[in-house]
């Protein structure tokens, strides 16, 4: 049986506190600032999932890279290929596999959110297992052809007060749109990623500065008409209600250029110009994005977007599954990240500024205590984003709570976001962060550290009002 304890992740020498602070707050709304759910689920009027495979495992690279790491091929999952070659298309044989080695997910994040929300969402009472595999399948499967978990029904039973999905600076916000227009009112805005855009370096740099052209309405043709354009994408997002904006860079290196310098590096690129295998290239390259992270900065000191940087990720490390079915496949890795010196052209700037948020997040776990929380303990506008990824889990939270909060304090953290591109886990990820929550705030309790009065408004603010702030949602 799969019956899960109304106490688990609750340490038993404080366990009756951690419950009592978890009690009034379990329900409270949802407050998901920054992830990656498909806008166009929650637009469409009736939405078709697929199988329990569509929905589980081929979307999820937390679950098929785990597979993956013990010899089981990608094509065995039926993952898609870029160039259409045929894979496993018998999505029971799929879950069969899956459900042969869940054992590789014990203990893991993973392993922990999707065991709650097969109990908790899908109500499956079953443990997932070889014999059990095709007796849940059936299960999900009923389960999703049912009106009850068609996403708009399932927002609402999550309590979701806020979503933010994650798109493109050159979309059109279609599906936006068509969610205003539908009279529903869950509240779904978008969020203003400028990536492909500001890294001269992506693939198809030069028709995604074409596709800007066209969505804004300017011709780009020189530095100034991009930062034009851009402007122009920002207030659109925002009279769309988005309140934020996300970046990724390998490095949180920035730098300030002059106009003359940013325009050359810009027509350098704009005229195609190489920027792969030329040092001089990708060092401009790089030059370049740490301007624009001041430019965005200086936007958002503007416009009021809060800021999300995200920084230390090596994309897409595996050159053989990045050449057969391409980005997003489980292969970024984490990578040591500076923060105190690349900064401080950006700090020097804008870190004073008390209305400005920007939202600081890595994967290198160390640099949280040694440089991310001196910062954000000191600069008004620097606030911690939660453990990103592979941290982001039941032990990441608690050594992120015991190595940041000494420096930064409570406040300077960004609460909790879900980051993710699976829709059904939403409530499932939250639930761990608010009993890993009520888990560290009771012991504090227990010793002394706060009183109660503390212990309930800090439980609060931590579930619910510190990203809300933080997002200015």
């Amino acid at each position: 049986m799969n019956n899960l304890s109304e106490d688990r992740y609750f340490d038993p020498a404080h366990r009756d506190l951690a419950r009592q602070l978890y009690e009034p707050i379990k329900d409270l709304p949802l407050i998901c600032p920054h992830g990656h759910v498909d806008p166009a689920m929650l637009a469409a009027m009736h939405y078709e999932y697929g199988t329990p495979v569509d929905l589980l495992i081929i979307p999820d690279h937390y679950i098929f890279r785990m597979l993956y790491s013990q010899g089981i091929a990608l094509e065995a999952l039926g993952i898609p290929r870029k160039d259409g070659t045929a894979v496993e298309s018998d999505h029971r044989k799929i879950w069969q596999t899956f459900a042969e080695n869940w054992h590789l997910f014990r203990g893991t994040p993973t392993g922990i959110w999707l065991r709650d929300e097969l109990a908790d969402v899908f109500g499956i009472s079953e443990k997932l297992t070889a014999d059990s595999a095709q007796s849940i399948y059936d299960q999900i499967a009923e389960k999703l052809a049912q009106p009850e978990f068609q996403p708009r029904r399932l927002f609402e039973r999550f309590n979701i007060e806020v979503l933010a999905t994650t798109d493109h600076a050159t979309s059109t916000l279609k599906y936006h749109q068509d969610l205003k227009d539908s009279g529903w009112t869950g509240r779904v805005i978008p969020t203003f990623r400028p990536d492909a855009l500001v890294n001269l370096d992506t693939d198809g740099w030069r028709e995604n500065i074409q596709r800007l052209s066209e969505v804004s309405g300017i011709d780009v043709h020189d530095y100034r008409s991009f930062i034009s354009a851009l402007e122009q994408r920002r207030a659109f997002f925002k009279q769309m209600g988005a309140t934020a904006t996300d970046h990724a860079a390998r490095s949180a290196y920035t730098e300030r250029l002059s106009d003359v310098e940013a325009n050359t590096i810009f027509q350098s690129a704009l005229k195609g110009e190489s920027l792969k295998g030329e040092s001089s290239a990708r060092a401009d390259a790089t030059r370049f994005r740490g301007h624009m992270l001041i430019e965005m900065a200086r936007m958002s000191s503007e416009d009021g977007l809060v800021m999300q940087l995200h920084i230390g990720s090596y994309r897409n490390h595996n050159p053989q599954i990045l050449e057969r079915f391409g980005r997003d496949m489980g292969a970024d890795i984490p990578i040591a990240s500076e923060f105190t010196r690349g900064l401080v052209p950006l700090l020097d700037a804008f870190g004073n500024q008390a209305g400005l948020n920007i939202i600081l997040f890595t994967l290198d776990e160390a640099a949280y205590s040694r440089e991310l929380a001196p910062l954000a303990g000191h600069y008004p506008a620097l606030k911690l984003g939660p453990p990103w990824w592979f941290f982001d889990s039941l032990y990441g939270m608690r050594r992120f709570f015991e190595t940041v909060v000494e420096t930064a304090g409570l406040y300077n953290p960004a609460g909790f976001n879900d980051d993710t591109r699976a829709y059904p886990s939403i409530a499932a990820r939250h639930d761990v962060w608010r009993r890993a929550s009520a888990d560290w705030v009771a012991s504090l309790l227990r010793r002394s550290i706060i009183d109660r009065e503390d212990a309930e408004a800090m439980m609060h603010d931590l579930a619910y009002g510190l990203a809300k702030s933080a997002y200015k949602l």
